[in-house]
């Protein structure tokens, strides 16, 4: 108690020393409070608003990913869904082509079929189908399939000699894939 008594003394000291009576200093010792209670008010709200900043940031960039990955999946599931379709339609295109090869008299009748082929192939580029390049190329089992081998010194290791039946692939999905002649 006697030290509250000797610190209550000070302050009256300083105070008339300064010309302050004892209400003033009340009010000064509750100002500063306020001022120490709205710096700690500012700071925690600093804080809260960092806090909800981020959170927000994570939640932009969640949804930023969430776009891009449905972006993905619905490409993907078009792909798959014309790769299907397609993959009906090309026995059609291949006995199209065989049509066409074969000899016939008939004229209007062979032009006819090359006009439906063309037509067949306007669709697949139009879909965003390709076909898949093979004589003269090097062979790659993720575009081809290899039914045989043969020897040929006119060709370079692993290059197609022959085709047996187009592969086509839409993007970068093989579809089907090229039956062809591997050399060497």
């Amino acid at each position: 108690m006697a030290e509250n008594e000797e610190k209550k003394e000070e302050k009256n000291l300083k105070n008339e020393e300064t010309g302050k009576n004892e209400e003033d200093t009340k009010n000064e010792e509750n100002c500063e409070n306020e001022e120490m209670k709205l710096k700690d008010t500012i700071l925690l709200q600093k804080k809260q608003l960092e806090e909800q900043d981020d959170r927000l940031k994570r939640l932009m960039a969640e949804f930023d990913n969430f776009k891009k990955r449905s972006s993905k999946e619905r490409e993907g599931l078009y792909n798959s869904l014309v790769s299907d379709i397609f993959t009906n339609l090309l026995p059609v295109i291949d006995n199209l082509e065989k049509a066409v090869e074969a000899e016939t008299k008939d004229v209007n009748y062979k032009q006819g079929v090359e006009l439906v082929l063309k037509q067949f192939k306007d669709v697949l580029k139009l879909n965003g189908v390709e076909e898949i390049e093979t004589v003269g190329k090097t062979f790659d089992p993720e575009l081809h399939e290899a039914v045989s081998l043969v020897q040929d010194e006119n060709l370079g290791e692993k290059e197609i000699k022959e085709e047996y039946r187009k592969g086509y692939k839409i993007g970068s999905k093989v579809i089907r894939h090229s039956m062809v002649v591997v050399a060497n």
